[in-house]
């Protein structure tokens, strides 16, 4: 069920106010398009439906549904994080360059793994406190404070690692966060569940949580209430620059490397994800469930287009329209409300 229907501003509606037929619908809009979008594949390549298969998706939806999860948290507040992608990139150099410093030093596994992921942490919170006080307390606009903080973050990976991968990564650290598992979970799947889980805690039950859907519905109402609008906007962008420094580290462990174009086009991915999902662009409607559900459907779609052999510049067309039918719907939704 998505979190859309389960945020703070809904749950205090009246039982006049439950969800009607129509809203039903756009409900199980997205989960009917997911099967259907497994059976249109599957009948151009058999293999979509294998169990390899639908583990790779398991496992790509993972990363992608944190960068997802990230991205709803900003857009929840009516804004959003263009400076994603590149922070991913940012992240992985620097972690894999502490890791390796660290190794070279002669220094324990444990150190070593806790250095390298103690400096991508810190390389992602610091991005996400810079784009927090550009927009919350300077009030730039969320696209012009990001686009900024993406070509600062672009051109940091590319000049520390001048431009090449980052060799040194210890085994121990793709053991640990890709190769890894725990109760026979993948542990990158693990770790996207237990984000998730966190995440919807924080969301649903929390002051922090229950502020970014009132900010995002009323920002003027929210801080004649007496919320701190700012500290709110401000801690939204920490948050999400600090899932994708997590997120990162994952996709560092599993190419085994620190990577300058990792990040590659993970921003425009993520709010797809987050928007196909029932995120709404006008901000205090969405949640895990939005973003989980995006972020499935957007890695079915690439992976079946993969197996059917469509060019990468043509899925890129087909990922760009996926958001604008994205904010389509929304709108309609809200249409019908």
């Amino acid at each position: 069920m998505s979190d859309a229907t389960n945020s703070p501003a809904l749950a205090a509606l009246p039982a006049s106010d439950a969800p009607t037929v129509r809203q039903r619908l756009w409900r199980w809009a997205l989960p009917i398009a997911l099967v259907l979008l497994l059976l249109g594949f599957s009948a151009v390549d058999a293999r979509v439906l294998s169990p390899a298969n639908l583990l790779n998706v398991a496992q790509q939806t993972s990363y992608l549904a944190l960068f997802a999860m990230a991205q709803t948290v900003v857009i929840l507040t009516r804004g959003f994080d263009l400076s994603l992608g590149p922070t991913v990139s940012v992240v992985s150099v620097a972690s894999a360059m502490a890791l390796a410093a660290a190794g070279g030093a002669g220094l324990s596994p444990v150190a070593v793994l806790f250095l390298g992921l103690l400096a991508g942490l810190a390389i992602g919170l610091a991005v996400g406190a810079f784009n927090g006080v550009v927009v919350a307390l300077l009030g730039v606009s969320p696209f012009v404070a990001t686009l900024g903080s993406y070509n600062i973050a672009i051109g940091v990976a590319t000049t520390i690692s001048g431009g090449r991968p980052v060799q040194g990564v210890p085994d121990l650290f793709s053991d640990l966060l890709y190769r890894g598992s725990v109760f026979g979970v993948p542990a990158a799947i693990a770790i996207a569940v237990l984000a998730a889980v966190l995440l919807h805690l924080a969301l649903t039950r929390t002051v922090f949580g229950r502020s970014l859907y009132l900010v995002g519905t009323n920002p003027r109402a929210a801080g004649v209430a007496g919320l701190p609008v700012k500290r709110v906007l401000a801690l939204a962008y920490l948050l999400c620059s600090g899932l994708a420094a997590l997120g990162a580290l994952m996709m560092t462990a599993r190419t085994g490397s620190g990577e300058p174009n990792l990040g590659g086009s993970l921003s425009l991915q993520a709010i797809a994800a987050a928007v196909v999902g029932g995120t709404s662009l006008a901000g205090g409607r969405g949640g895990v469930g939005t973003a989980v559900l995006g972020a499935l459907f957007v890695t079915i779609l690439s992976n079946g287009m993969n197996l059917a052999r469509i060019d990468g510049y043509v899925q890129m067309v087909v990922l760009g329209a996926i958001v604008i039918l994205g904010v389509v719907l929304d709108r309609a939704r809200l249409s019908g409300r």
